[in-house]
């Protein structure tokens, strides 16, 4: 149990375990309904932590959280990849600007490899994409009063 509880620290989950009515003893609905989509994936890094697997492969982590669970993930996998080999395949360029090699796949072929700094002088797609992103958190809605 000792194990399970210090990996759901490092997980990010143990908060929100605590707050269940049976704490690590809740019994959870089929397939997690239960829980929110944040709350699932902490799970399930605090699983894989538990497995300590070499390579992890993560599909989509961070696609369908709230920013807040987002930053709790990322501090998550943070904890997770520790001295292991991380894939990660996502569309959310903050999910991989740190990493240490970023493929771009376009139409099924890599078309760009490196570094986000890398990518980012190189002026090519992943350049294009996150000027896109820049520009988006920029954006306000204005409220309209009628």
């Amino acid at each position: 149990m000792e194990e399970v509880i210090t990996a759901a620290k490092k997980a990010r989950c143990h908060d929100f375990i605590m707050e269940l009515k049976d704490g690590y003893d809740t019994l959870v609905e089929e397939g997690g309904a239960s829980l929110s989509g944040g709350e699932k994936q902490r799970i399930s890094i605090a699983r894989a932590m538990l497995k300590d697997a070499p390579i992890i492969l993560l599909d989509e982590a961070t696609a369908s959280v709230d920013p807040d669970n987002e930053g709790q993930i990322q501090s998550a996998i943070s904890e997770l990849v520790q001295d292991k080999t991380l894939v990660v395949i996502a569309h959310k360029l903050s999910t991989i600007k740190n990493a240490d090699q970023i493929l771009v796949i376009d139409q099924g072929q890599i078309s760009q490899r490196g570094t986000h700094q890398e990518l980012i002088e190189e002026k090519g797609l992943y350049h294009d994409f996150w000027q896109r992103r820049v520009k988006a958190r920029s954006w306000k809605i204005d409220r309209v009063r009628v």
